[in-house]
C-alpha cells in the first residue's frame, strides 16, 4: 500500500513535464477561447464599463485608440473570467507534492481569495466608482464640459476595480498568517490602531477624489475585512489546539 501511494505521489520527471505541458495547452484553450468570445462582444462591454459614467462624452484622441482599448479591454477581462480554470489547473499540477495539511487549506484559500477578488471587484464597480467619478465630474462641470478619452477612463476604471478586488485578500493572508502561526489573533486585535491609520492611506490611494465619504467608506469596508479575518483565523487557530 505505502509502495503504491510513493508510486503515486512521487512521478518521473518526465511525467511532470508532461503534466505541466498538458496543463498549459488546456490554459491556453481555455484563455483564447474566453478573450476571442470578449473580443466579439467589446461593443457591449464597452457599454457596460461607461454605465457609471453617465453623462460623461467619450473621445477617441488618437487613431485607433478605441482598438487598442478593445484589445486591452478583452484581455483584461479575459484573465479575470479564466483565473478560476488557471487556479485550478495549478492546484492540480501542484496537489500532488503538498502535506496533507496544506492540501487541507489550499482549495478553501484559493476558492475564498477568487470570490473576495470578484465581490471587491463587483463592490469597486457599483459603488466607488461611480461616487468617485461624480465628485470628480461634478467638480468644475460650470467651468468646463465633461469630456473623456475611453482609454484614460478604461484605466482609471480598471485601476479602481484591480486595486479594491486586492484590499479584498486581506482576510485571506491573515488566515496564510494564522494557519502558518506567524502571527495570532490576539496580535491582530492588538495592532487594530495601525491597521486603520494604513487602511486610511491605502483607502486615500484606491479613491482618487478628496471626497471624505467615499475615503471612510472604503476605510471601513477594509477594517470589516479585516475584524472577519481576526474571527476566521481565531476560529481556525483555537480549531487547532
Amino acid at each position: 500500500m505505502k509502495s503504491t501511494e510513493y508510486e503515486e505521489k512521487y512521478m518521473p520527471l518526465l511525467e511532470h513535464v508532461k503534466e505541466l505541458r498538458n496543463r498549459i495547452i488546456i490554459t491556453f484553450f481555455i484563455f483564447t477561447t474566453i478573450l476571442s468570445i470578449c473580443l466579439i462582444y467589446t461593443k457591449e462591454i464597452s457599454l457596460i464599463l461607461q454605465k457609471p459614467a453617465l453623462g460623461i462624452k467619450f473621445l477617441q484622441l488618437a487613431p485607433g485608440e478605441y482598438l487598442f482599448v478593445s484589445l486591452k479591454m478583452a484581455a483584461y477581462i479575459a484573465i479575470c473570467i479564466s483565473s478560476p480554470f488557471i487556479l485550478y489547473q495549478i492546484i492540480k499540477f501542484v496537489q500532488p507534492g503538498l502535506t496533507k495539511k496544506e492540501n487541507q487549506y489550499i482549495l478553501p484559500i484559493c476558492i475564498s481569495a477568487l470570490c473576495l477578488f470578484f465581490i471587491g471587484a463587483i463592490f469597486s464597480y457599483t459603488t466607488i466608482v461611480p461616487i468617485t467619478l461624480n465628485f470628480l465630474i461634478k467638480y468644475g462641470s460650470d467651468v468646463i464640459e465633461p469630456v473623456l478619452s475611453f482609454d484614460e477612463y478604461f484605466n482609471f476604471i480598471s485601476l479602481t476595480i484591480f486595486t479594491t478586488g486586492f484590499c479584498f485578500q486581506l482576510p485571506i493572508l491573515q488566515v496564510i498568517l494564522g494557519i502558518t502561526n506567524i502571527i495570532n489573533w490576539q496580535q491582530m486585535l492588538k495592532n487594530w490602531k495601525y491597521v486603520t491609520f494604513v487602511s486610511t492611506i491605502i483607502s486615500a490611494i484606491i479613491t482618487p477624489s478628496t471626497d471624505p465619504i467615499t475615503q471612510i467608506m472604503m476605510t471601513t469596508t477594509i477594517l470589516i475585512l479585516y475584524s472577519s479575518g481576526i474571527v476566521i483565523v481565531k476560529t481556525l487557530q483555537e480549531s487547532n489546539k
